[in-house]
């Protein structure tokens, strides 16, 4: 599992990447602003997914016992 969530922090960084080098952004600017966020997303939730202790956080969270 946790190649899985490595593999989301590389696309969210790959994301972010492309959303900042897309400047003057000639198709639509909701393109770029989409995938910023999904670039942070992925950054935010795989770096909690890497964390040790995640599952309790997690299922704390969502009431799982």
């Amino acid at each position: 599992m946790g190649f899985y969530y490595l593999l989301m922090l590389f696309i969210g960084i790959v994301f972010l990447i492309v959303g900042a080098m897309k400047k003057g952004v000639s198709r639509s600017v909701k393109i770029v602003i989409m995938l910023f966020v999904l670039g942070v997303l992925f950054i935010f939730t795989s770096l909690i997914r890497l964390m040790p202790g995640s599952s309790d956080l997690i299922a704390g969270l969502l009431k799982i016992s």
